[in-house]
């Protein structure tokens, strides 16, 4: 798969640094979106189970996994519609879906928060493609990281570190992992911060003490020299 970065990014180095200024548990997810068969990279695998993509990057994060998965192996119909995999459930779109679920007071008010999801449209991805940062096969679009606060802190304070401002994190407490980490930091390129929602927490080994984010792959480099000077900044923690 030829690169889809005009600048390379070196991306076992990376992970490295991530990893080790951020005390990470696991390794960061890089994750893609495949447009096109012919947009596979050689070698890749295709899942062989039908589980939920919160599930998925528990498996590159937790067990170093390389894979990709067709829209049949994705099992949490709002996460595959959120990823441009397949269409939206009548029950989700009506609201009713998370009514049932008691998350919210009404259909009405679920179907509020439904229609404000970030989502690709359906059928612009073909496969959704997964690894851990250190020993991905492709560039990634999205990098994930799962950790606790003190680690989501230091990565707030390395975004903000050229230029300041202050951070907007945008999250509903449903679709963490796909919707708020993946789908949003793809289309508008801003990192994300998220709560990992039940679905996540109880699927893909998000633990009580952790968050999501999702970077941009284009801002990793700046990113992650931030960090190094962050973290050994006289303030910090």
């Amino acid at each position: 798969m030829p690169s889809a970065m005009k600048i390379p990014v070196n991306y076992p180095e990376t992970a490295e640094v991530l990893r080790k200024y951020l005390k990470l548990r696991g390794s960061p997810v890089a994750f893609r979106f495949a447009t096109k068969k012919e947009d596979m990279p050689t070698g890749m695998e295709k899942i062989d189970k039908t589980i939920r993509h919160c599930s998925m990057v528990g498996l590159a994060r937790n067990e170093g996994r390389i894979f990709y998965a067709l829209p049949e192996n994705h099992e949490c119909n709002g996460g595959a519609w959120s990823l441009g995999l397949k269409e939206i459930t009548d029950s989700l779109k009506t609201g009713e879906f998370y009514f049932k679920l008691g998350k919210f007071e009404s259909a009405a008010s679920c179907k509020r928060t439904i229609d404000r999801v970030p989502h690709l449209k359906t059928g612009d991805t073909y496969a959704t493609l997964y690894a851990p940062l250190e020993k991905t096969p492709f560039d990634p679009q999205v990098v994930l990281i799962v950790a606790n606060p003190w680690a989501m802190l230091k990565l707030s304070q390395s975004n903000l570190f050229r230029t300041g401002g202050r951070i907007h994190a945008e999250f509903a407490g449903i679709q963490s992992v796909c919707a708020d980490t993946c789908a949003q930091t793809y289309l508008n390129g801003q990192v994300n911060f998220s709560l990992g929602c039940d679905g996540s927490r109880k699927f893909s080994g998000i633990e009580d003490g952790e968050m999501v984010i999702g970077i941009p792959t284009e801002i990793l480099p700046e990113l992650t020299e931030a960090l190094k000077i962050v973290a050994a900044a006289p303030g910090s923690k």
